[in-house]
């Protein structure tokens, strides 16, 4: 018997996380994976050369969500999800991450259950159990109800099994498994060296600071905007500083007539060309998630740009350091790093490049024996 497994991808981060499961899912004989993009992410710079340099193989199906509001976005996702489970009728849905399209598709799959007696699709989790304890960020609630309606929960750190077990999850479902983003980073580290992105930009390795910036409670409001861009320019008198866009806080800056021309602004990038940046980084400002993991495991130091983090395990073990918005914090991080004070780090507990192996092992021994 063959087991249909759909493997859902939205957004930019969930490419890394998907494309290792989705490869290491054909492995096996007796599975059929399907690889289903809902849209989340519809620009070229965000969505397609993703898959391009993940060799990921063209999605089965694309289902167009777009943008939107976050009530739009899921809604949408739920209604065209359930088309796509009529249709292929898998044995189980694979969600990754946080974004609005990983709790729709749950959604959408455990409501299934309810109006088919003889068909009860399963459902698994990756990156399960994190928690930023942050109920303004909509990426918190994703997870928690995600969590809440998932047979498998496949954590990346002890943190998620701790997290999960106090919210009455069952050990049962939980298995912790490690970080399959950085099973994409060490598949594709030297491929990555071999982009000539440093020379299109003209820099010098080490000599330049990389920044992401997209979330809402940092580039939706106009004081906290502003104020961030201050210290960056402040910084940028240091070193360069290169940012790979994001197109909401591109439209933001418009809007508020901010100026952030003292920054090295370059399009959004594909994953080749952003891990051969942040390899040879000084160091990374982000407000970014993954990225918090991928610093830690190339032993960069990151400057999170945020309030809390719901992978405490990059502070703790990693080279991570929360320095929320505060100018003088986040320039003083940058100082110390400059003058060679910086946290060396370790890798966490199987972040190794195997966690994805783990997982369909995982699934295929509960698909064979229920």
């Amino acid at each position: 018997m063959k087991f249909k497994i759909i493997v859902v991808v939205a957004a930019r981060p969930n490419f890394m996380k998907a494309a290792p499961i989705f490869v290491e899912l054909k492995r096996f004989k007796n599975i059929e994976p399907v690889l289903i993009h809902t849209g989340q992410h519809y620009d070229a710079g965000l969505s397609k050369v993703f898959f391009h340099d993940l060799s990921l193989p063209r999605p089965d199906a694309h289902l167009g969500v777009g943008s939107g509001t976050h009530g739009e976005q899921t809604g949408k996702t739920m209604v065209t999800f359930e088309g796509i489970l009529s249709k292929h009728k898998p044995h189980l849905v694979i969600v990754v991450g946080d974004v609005n399209s990983t709790l729709a598709c749950a959604l959408a799959t455990v409501k299934v259950r309810c109006a088919n007696k003889d068909y009860y699709p399963l459902l698994a989790h990756v990156e399960a159990g994190l928690r930023s304890f942050d109920w303004h960020m909509p990426e918190e609630y994703n997870r928690r109800l995600t969590d809440a309606v998932s047979d498998f929960l496949f954590t990346t750190e002890p943190s998620g099994a701790r997290n999960l077990e106090r919210e009455g999850i069952d050990r049962k479902r939980i298995f912790f498994v490690g970080n399959v983003m950085i099973d994409s980073l060490m598949r594709f580290k030297k491929r990555a060296e071999h982009s000539d992105i440093l020379q299109r930009l003209k820099l010098e390795k080490k000599k330049y600071a990389l920044l992401t910036m997209h979330r809402p409670s940092n580039v939706d409001d106009k004081r906290a905007l502003r104020g961030l861009l201050h210290v960056l320019r402040r910084i940028s008198r240091l070193l360069d500083v290169v940012y790979p866009i994001h197109p909401r806080t591109e439209k933001m800056l418009k809007q508020y007539g901010l100026s952030a021309d003292f920054l090295r602004i370059v399009p959004p990038l594909g994953y080749l060309d952003f891990l051969q940046l942040m390899m040879n980084a000084r160091c990374v400002l982000t407000d970014s998630g993954g990225i918090q993991e991928e610093t830690t495991v190339l032993k960069i130091p990151c400057l999170t740009l945020r309030n809390n983090t719901e992978r405490p395990v990059t502070v703790s073990e990693g080279t991570n350091t929360i320095v929320g918005k505060d100018p003088e914090k986040i320039f003083s991080a940058v100082e110390n790093i400059l003058e060679g004070k910086i946290r060396k780090g370790k890798c966490p507990k199987f972040w190794d490049g195997k966690a994805a192996r783990r997982i369909c092992r995982t699934i295929d021994a509960h698909l064979r024996n229920p």
